[in-house]
């Protein structure tokens, strides 16, 4: 099968035809539900086919190919006998295909501790069709999932694309698990994460793990240099974070069982390098008193209504002597000054915490149409006493009527325009960029909504003499009042028709 490699979101045909897999599988099936059986079966196909390969090998060199040994020293799982995919393709058209597979997910499990209590075990409930079932298995086994070594990654690539697709079918609630691929990369250039500890306290699926990696791999570095922390509330979410980066080779720390970040922190000592989230945006309710003299919250209580200024100083808390963070919040943050939410923001910009604030452009998620900015928070600024502001409202390309993407040249523009900063040689750009002293933002009462700083692009002059345009503006200007009143005319002539004057 033909791949055709693009930019970093692009569809290949191998990501097509597994959609086209949870299409076959759907039927009435809710799409959250739906979500569960293809991933989980993605992930068997994937880790039968790594078995497969290394089992090769090993027979090859007349090793012992059932020493689980030799498996795991190369980040193989080991698959028994019961659950290899031949076992599986033969009871493709059987009644109890959904049991069989069940099966061969606890006897994984069995064998490989890191998996534990993470694969779906639901196939064989009498709701998902069993004809349809054994399709998608039919499907798989036709495609040779290590045949594509050009590119190791592609099983990780179809796991993301397809939860992409997931997200658009969900709509708002897919917010729990996924944040749009272009939003976690814009993060990851601007951080350039190689090495230390890297941190999310709601990870959802592992995006920002992922692209985390992904970085280190395109920039010839090792993703051994790296130690991934997280942790999720959503018992499944953290689930499908476990297997999709299992999927990528990325070991991560994600505590023992998911649990709520402000009540159940599962990494108290943790000290970060590089720390990325996407939080749930003005979540409220978190706090029910209980957490009023938390030591985290250094730079005043956050309101109950709003957990936004919680999330950053939670992550502010953990962050290294040399962290950083680059996180997604609401607009709102950047101005508000309920709850004492605004004290917070001053107190954080004069500790010279804020290296950047990137105004995003509307519709980039599926989830929400809330209008989100990014913040970069550093413990130890290139630059003290200044902040980045870009206003980069206006990027983006429309991928289709509903969602916007950044492209890979806009993070890469947003990414340079950094690094610049950082060396001491950017320019300010007129309604795009500006470095900003903390005695210009104290100015604007601390308000970091980068419109305020960056100001409005420089228009391009026309060649059309003032005078001259003026007229021809006054005169359409004219033109226009005076095919209002005779609009305003007909509407009083027809209101009055009906027996209603004004």
């Amino acid at each position: 099968m033909a791949i055709t490699k693009g930019s970093n979101t692009a569809s290949i045909g191998f990501e097509q035809q597994i959609w086209a897999a949870a299409d076959i599988l759907r039927g009435n099936m809710d799409a959250a539900e739906y979500k569960h059986v293809v991933l989980g079966l993605i992930f068997l196909k994937y880790i039968s086919d790594k078995f497969d390969e290394r089992y090769l090998e090993l027979e090859a060199d007349d090793d012992d190919v059932e020493d689980k040994d030799a498996y795991a020293e190369v980040n193989v799982f080991f698959v028994p006998p019961s659950a290899r995919w031949s076992i599986i393709s033969e009871a493709a058209h059987k009644e109890e295909i959904g049991t069989v597979i069940d099966d061969a997910m606890r006897a994984i499990e069995k064998e490989n501790k890191r998996l534990k209590d993470i694969l779906p075990k639901n196939y064989a409930r009498d709701e998902l069709d069993k004809r349809r079932l054994g399709n998608v298995v039919d499907l798989f086994t036709n495609i040779q999932m290590i045949e594509h070594g050009t590119d190791k990654d592609i099983l990780g690539r179809t796991y993301e694309y397809c939860l992409a697709k997931f997200a658009e079918q969900e709509g708002k609630r897919a917010g729990e698990f996924y944040t749009p691929s272009c939003v976690v990369r814009t993060l990851v250039e601007v951080l350039k994460p190689f090495k230390g500890r890297v941190y999310d306290p709601c990870c959802g699926s592992g995006g920002m793990f992922v692209q985390s990696t992904d970085f280190v791999k395109n920039h010839s570095g090792n993703i051994g240099n790296l130690s991934v922390y997280g942790q999720d509330a959503n018992p499944t979410t953290r689930k499908m974070a476990l297997m999709n980066l299992a999927i990528r080779g990325i070991e991560a720390d994600l505590g023992g069982y998911n649990a709520d970040t402000f009540h159940n922190d599962l990494h108290p000592t943790l000290k970060a390098d590089f720390i990325l989230a996407n939080p749930p945006f003005n979540l409220s309710d978190w706090n029910d008193g209980s957490l009023n003299d938390d030591q985290r919250w250094r730079y005043g209580l956050p309101p109950s209504g709003n957990a936004n200024f919680a999330w950053l100083q939670h992550m502010i808390y953990h962050l290294a002597p040399n962290g950083k963070i680059g996180m997604v919040l609401a607009n709102g943050s950047l101005s508000s000054q309920s709850g004492g939410e605004g004290d917070i923001r001053r107190k954080i910009v004069e500790d010279d915490l804020v290296e950047g604030i990137i105004a995003m452009p509307t519709q980039l998620f599926y989830t929400t149409q809330i209008p989100v900015s990014l913040w970069f928070i550093s413990r130890n600024k290139k630059q003290k006493g200044k902040t980045l502001f870009i206003d980069a409202r206006k990027m983006g390309t429309m991928v289709n009527r509903r969602l916007r993407e950044m492209t890979t040249e806009d993070i890469a523009k947003i990414a340079a325009t950094f690094q610049a900063f950082d060396d001491g040689t950017l320019e300010d750009v007129k309604g795009f960029c500006a470095a900003v002293t903390t005695e210009e933002i104290a100015k604007q009462d601390f308000i970091l909504t980068p419109g305020r700083y960056v100001g409005i692009e420089e228009q391009e002059d026309d060649g059309e003499p003032f005078e001259e345009k003026m007229a021809r503006l006054t005169g359409e200007l004219s033109e226009m009042f005076k095919r209002s009143h005779e609009l305003e005319d007909e509407i009083r002539k027809r209101l009055g028709a009906i027996g209603y004057d004004i």
